[in-house]
């Protein structure tokens, strides 16, 4: 085989190979590589959507880190629901999977009963919650105060907003429960049966062989959950608005983030600054980094993967 052969086969593989992964590259370059691009430019921009954007160098990074007031409040709100929610929600999730898993009878039902939830719209669900949880008109409220015990503010104070959202998250887990449920059914029943044989308590099968079986699922639920409470968004924004008594109409305006800046979360801010300010450069600077931070969660993640497999051994 000649070297002119050679050399066309190569590039007629290279060309085959390329019109296959068409797809993907153009999707990567359209929607992830020139949008990368396009905020990483305007960062460094003072642009607002109508101009032509004018090069300011660092004085969209120094003003969001310095002197904009909802900037710490906020990343400070969307680590405290990274860690705190998304914890809450596979802890919950995977005890409900365990408890339905156990159940002799009325799988059908408990399993329906514990999805419902999640079908729920995001603002339906915010709504109901911050009408049970009306300090003065709620029911919620209403039952704790019979039982003389304390009747907190929830999205109407700045100490409880963010476990309240925390309860509505917890409210629709059905869809880590499914997925537990599932991983949890592949479990080996032979591995279970060794255990009781060596007289192995609840807890230890628990620790020592459901754990490192269902460890893969643990850490696609974090991950997932993780890039979920970076974009969360709609709930905190729907529930500062309709507990302020702002809910809509021309000509009011709505800074967000009530009470006092606590369910103020980065994707707001992006929103904020943007759309409601007109201040893309400052935006962009934002949403890099809310990336810069789901990479690196996700990268930190990703690196224990190891251990958490390995859990037990």
């Amino acid at each position: 085989m000649t070297t002119h052969t050679l050399r066309s086969k190569r590039r007629r593989s290279a060309l085959r190979n390329a019109a296959f992964m068409s797809p993907w590259l153009i999707g990567f370059s359209v929607f992830f590589a020139y949008p990368m691009v396009s905020t990483v430019y305007f960062s460094f921009t003072s642009y607002d959507g109508f101009g032509a954007p004018v090069f300011n160098g660092l004085t969209n990074w120094t003003y969001v880190f310095q002197d904009y007031p909802m900037f710490w409040p906020s990343l400070w709100n969307t680590l405290w629901l990274v860690v705190v929610m998304v914890t809450c929600r596979v802890v919950f999730g995977l005890g409900i999977g365990l408890l339905i898993t156990k159940i002799k009878t009325g799988t059908g039902v408990f399993r329906t009963l514990f999805y419902l939830p999640y079908l729920a719209p995001p603002v339906a669900a915010t709504l109901a919650f911050v009408f049970l949880l009306n300090p003065g008109t709620g029911p919620v409220n209403a039952i704790l105060g019979d039982l003389g015990l304390p009747t907190p503010g929830w999205f109407n104070d700045a100490t409880w907003s963010k476990p309240a959202l925390t309860m509505l998250a917890v409210w629709g887990i059905g869809d880590l429960m499914v997925i537990f449920m599932a991983s949890l059914l592949d479990v080996p029943t032979e591995q279970y049966e060794a255990a009781e044989l060596d007289g192995a308590s609840a807890w230890q099968k628990f620790r020592f062989v459901t754990l490192p079986n269902i460890a893969p699922i643990v850490l696609f639920a974090v991950v997932t959950g993780v890039i979920q409470a970076m974009q969360y968004y709609t709930q905190p924004l729907v529930a500062g608005k309709v507990a302020s008594g702002i809910i809509g109409g021309s000509g009011q305006s709505f800074e967000p983030g009530y009470p006092d800046k606590s369910t103020l979360t980065l994707p707001q801010l992006v929103y904020n600054l943007g759309f409601q300010r007109f201040d893309y450069g400052a935006a962009c600077v934002v949403a890099l980094i809310l990336f810069a931070l789901a990479m690196a969660f996700t990268a930190l993640l990703m690196r224990g993967r190891n251990n958490l497999i390995q859990a037990g051994d």
